[in-house]
């Protein structure tokens, strides 16, 4: 086994952010995918804290990326070098220091509310019989309030329905920019001439309504980025090239078939070639799902985005860095995001016929009432009222209440919801198929039923001080043993761990480098004691699975794993579809058999070889154990490795479709009443504004009604 851990690393549950010394904008941002708890963060931040030409540097555990602030285009490689030499792979983000989009639209609606509540104040002094110059004063107080506000507030609306406009078509925005700059227009005239009544707290209220709608649909895609941009990431953007007898620091793009690199012990593969130098063990886990570690010779190949566990070790490359097996996953990323991107939610569907409807009755109530009545002042104001009543408040919170709703309910069962349109997605999938290693299960060190309790409690002590997969799948088989007081643990970094115990030395490692055969074993003393090495399925995977099935969902296994262990875990599962040893574009294109032949698929994975394949399904859900370019292309993260929270995702999704359908009809209900109302002349804008309230908040109330049916 190679420990590529830290002494001193324990579990932790995920934390926010730890502060650094804080000094400025940080200039540089380093992805560190083996961070996992406090003391990685202490170590990461000590460390590189602790260098001269680093002013700050703080860690973010669940992006497991780290700021630092430093020089400007300073070359990063000496801080990836120090964080390897203590067993922390890292790689320089192609996105530091880009700043976050904030359109403000939680401060407008603050804004919307507060002027929207001030109006109204005015108005019930109006209502309640304020007549001339005290009626006049209050309208133009209102006017002062409410015409910098609506001007500030609705600039979302204007500017998407310019946009349409300059496009030659329409969009929901556009009857909503209409009704607000007609009610304020209308009522300024109206102020302006002495007369009763004003309808400014119309067009606040429809602002209000309508951006508390926007702010709902924002959280939906706060978290959603580009699958394709974090493959690139993986990608280090310097290399260290061999030229001659020196080792140079160059950008990747600059690397060219035949050139030699040299690659530290837990460096990733940055572009395709083979191994110039000994031998290695090598991680391909992220890239073909095989569970265990490959050991390679001198001439084996090696693809980018392997992990080489030993080293340091140099390689020839056999392509330059833009014809990379990575570069190629990126190219095709981006390509299958783009085709999911075209899905059209149920409510842009709705708008699309929506739009033209409400400026037709606009335009036939003001025509009709012109022609009956030659009061164009009359016609006006129904036409403002019908476009205030039609107004799509309650179609456009009808999708993100329920979604918000939703969203939440999954969040506190551990589920994270990242897409805008993935609830719909995943309310209309019929099968699953997942990846199987990290997925359904994991490589497990399991002790022999024959080992002594005390050299469980050494074993577990030893685990402990380190963070690799396998040692904490010891840690989870000794969850009930306590562990043995020990001494001197020290990590020999790619071997083992030791220590101290009781005066005797013990170590827990790679079984040649302790000198005791193969594997891995637990040497005390002169004592040795062999683990076995086998894949384990995660407690709650064949329960999962079971749930799925009965739910009626087809259930497939796909993984680049040896056919043995697919059959193997299969049959613990009772999965009848199974496809392994199947490479990261094979897998793609079994997604997308499957789709051809009219199946809508939810893909479950959590390596770099599942991010294609994660990406062109119908729906997809990665662990939060997963990579980040697996996590960045799923529309759903379960927040650790909970994988009974799929069944319940997507039964909260089917109940989510079901209230979004039920809001549209209620919203289509409350127009068939009012429209009639309204071109009849027996509505005000006043009136249409409250009527489109009362809508806007029963739709959310049923929103309310959203919970798993399974």
């Amino acid at each position: 086994m190679s420990i590529a851990s830290r002494p001193g690393c324990v579990a932790a549950g995920d934390v926010a952010e730890t502060a650094g010394r804080d000094a400025g904008l940080p200039t540089h941002e380093l992805i560190l995918p083996g961070i996992h708890c406090i003391a990685c963060i202490r170590s990461v931040e000590g460390l590189l804290n602790s260098r001269p030409d680093i002013t700050a540097a703080r860690v973010n555990l669940s992006r497991k990326r780290v700021a630092i602030t430093a020089e400007p285009g300073i070359d990063p490689a000496p801080w990836i070098a120090a964080l390897t030499g203590v067993g922390f792979e890292a790689h320089e983000a192609r996105d530091a220091g880009a700043p976050s989009q904030d359109d403000g639209l939680t401060l407008r609606l603050g804004i919307a509310g507060f002027a929207m509540m001030n109006v109204m104040l005015l108005s019930v002094a109006v209502w309640s019989g304020a007549t001339d110059a005290t009626r006049d004063f209050f309208h133009w107080i209102a006017a002062t309030i409410s015409l910098p506000a609506a001007i500030y507030c609705a600039q979302p609306f204007f500017r998407s329905a310019w946009s349409a406009l300059r496009g030659m078509r329409l969009n929901m925005d556009v009857p909503i920019a209409l009704a607000i700059v007609l009610a304020c227009g209308l009522s300024l005239y109206e102020t302006s001439q002495g007369g009763e009544h004003a309808y400014f707290d119309a067009a606040l209220s429809l602002t209000f309504f309508l951006l508390a709608g926007r702010v709902l649909e924002k959280r939906m895609r706060q978290a959603a980025r580009s699958a394709a941009a974090d493959l690139a990431a993986l990608e280090p953007l310097r290399v260290t090239r061999i030229e001659g007898e020196t080792r140079v620091s160059v950008p990747v793009d600059d690397v060219a078939e035949g050139d030699t690199l040299w690659l530290a012990a837990g460096a990733r593969v940055p572009v395709d070639g083979v191994l110039d130098s000994g031998s290695a063990q090598v991680d391909r886990s992220a890239l073909t799902g095989e569970s265990d570690e490959i050991a390679v010779e001198q001439g084996a190949s090696l693809t980018a985005g392997e992990v080489v566990l030993t080293g340091p070790v140099t390689m020839r490359t056999t392509v330059a860095a833009k014809g990379s097996t990575l570069r190629r996953l990126i190219q095709i990323a981006a390509h299958a995001e783009g085709a999911r991107s075209k899905y059209t939610s149920l409510a842009d569907r709705a708008a699309g016929v929506y739009a033209p409807l409400v400026h037709g009755l606009a335009i036939a109530a003001f025509v009709g009432w012109l022609i009956a009545t030659g009061d164009m002042y009359h016609a006006l104001t129904i036409a403002i009222a019908t476009l205030i009543i039609t107004c799509p408040c309650a179609l456009g919170l009808a999708l993100p209440a329920v979604s918000t709703v939703a969203t939440g309910r999954l969040f506190r069962m551990g589920l994270l919801v990242k897409s805008k349109t993935a609830l719909e997605r995943l309310a209309e999938v019929d099968t699953v198929v997942f990846d199987k290693t990290g997925t359904l299960s994991a490589a497990a060190l399991v002790p022999h039923k024959d080992m002594p309790d005390e050299a469980r409690a050494v074993l577990k002590a030893l685990a402990q001080a380190s963070a690799h997969p396998l040692s904490r799948s010891v840690l989870l088989l000794l969850n009930d043993v306590r562990p043995a007081d020990l001494e001197g643990i020290a990590e020999h970094r790619g071997n083992c761990v030791s220590a101290s115990w009781n005066g005797a030395s013990v170590r827990f490692g790679n079984a040649t480098w302790v000198g005791a055969g193969q594997g891995t074993v637990l040497q005390i003393r002169d004592t040795v004691y062999a683990l076995e090495r086998r894949e384990q399925l995660f407690a709650d995977a064949v329960n999962t699975v079971a749930r799925l099935s009965d739910m009626g969902f087809d259930v497939h296994i796909l993984t680049g794993d040896s056919a043995r262990n697919a059959a193997r875990a299969a049959n613990e599962l009772g999965v009848d579809n199974v496809h392994a040893e199947v490479d990261p574009e094979a897998k793609q294109d079994l997604i997308e058999r499957l789709q051809v032949e009219g199946h809508k698929v939810v893909m479950v994975g959590d390596g770099l070889n599942d991010t294609l394949a994660l990406t062109r399904a119908w729906a997809s859900i990665a662990p939060g154990t997963a990579l980040e370019a697996s996590q960045n292309a799923a529309d759903v993260v379960l927040l650790g490795q909970h994988l009974s929270g799929i069944p319940a995702a997507i039964g909260i999704a089917r109940s989510a479709r079901r209230r979004i359908l039920e809001n549209f009809g209620l919203a289509a209900c409350y127009n068939a009443v009012a429209i009639p109302l309204c071109l009849a002349g027996f509505a005000t804008p006043l009136m249409a504004a409250l009527a489109m309230s009362t809508s806007s908040i029963t739709v959310t109330l049923n929103a309310l009604r959203t919970k798993a049916q399974t």
